[in-house]
């Protein structure tokens, strides 16, 4: 097996491309070793000493290491975790646990304004960022402004406000005049 690894914007995130399909739709997000009970792959791979977050897409995975160390010590045994537990036949996924399918519902007197949102988001944003290592998810709209939730390389990328502020902002008030703002949410 053969793992190829590629750099994001963000400084503190790998992308790995295993070569082999790590979701079959949607995506999952483990901002932290607590949340990885789910994916015996994301166990595995927060129990390399510095790593901070995980994240899968259809096939690769975003790994986010602590500040303090450096990717020459740590990208061995990432790539280690990943090489095991796909060879070990364990499911990337525990049980029934669900990956995220994406947007969140809105409910409420705006919603042609909404699908045309998620419209845009998924045909022109979120392969450009899935390309990154992450996803950029619709939360929710009030008031002519857009939530935006950021997942993989995206959180806490340094160059994500200028990502939602130039990218997306300008893009989604170019077709959606209704739209004034983006905003992130945690």
């Amino acid at each position: 097996m053969f793992i190829q690894t590629e750099s994001t914007p963000n400084p503190a995130t790998l992308k790995f491309l295993p070569g082999q399909t790590v979701l079959d739709a949607g995506t999952a997000d483990f901002p932290s070793a607590e949340t990885a009970d789910t994916s015996p792959l994301a166990a595995r791979i927060f129990a390399v000493d510095g790593t901070t977050g995980v994240f899968f897409g259809t096939d690769f995975v975003t790994v986010t290491k602590a500040d303090s160390v450096d990717w020459d010590h740590v990208k061995p045994a990432i790539l280690g975790a990943i090489m095991e537990h796909f060879q070990s036949g364990q499911p990337v996924m525990a049980g029934e646990a669900q990956q995220a399918g994406g947007h969140a519902e809105h409910t409420g007197p705006d919603g042609e304004i909404v699908g045309q949102i998620k419209e845009l988001l998924d045909s022109r944003v979120r392969p450009a960022v899935a390309q990154d290592g992450g996803d950029i998810t619709f939360h929710g709209f009030d008031k002519g402004v857009v939530y935006l939730h950021m997942q993989g390389a995206c959180a806490g990328c340094p160059s994500s406000t200028l990502t939602l502020k130039m990218g997306i902002e300008n893009l989604l008030r170019h077709y959606i005049p209704e739209v004034v703002e983006v905003r992130p949410v945690a």
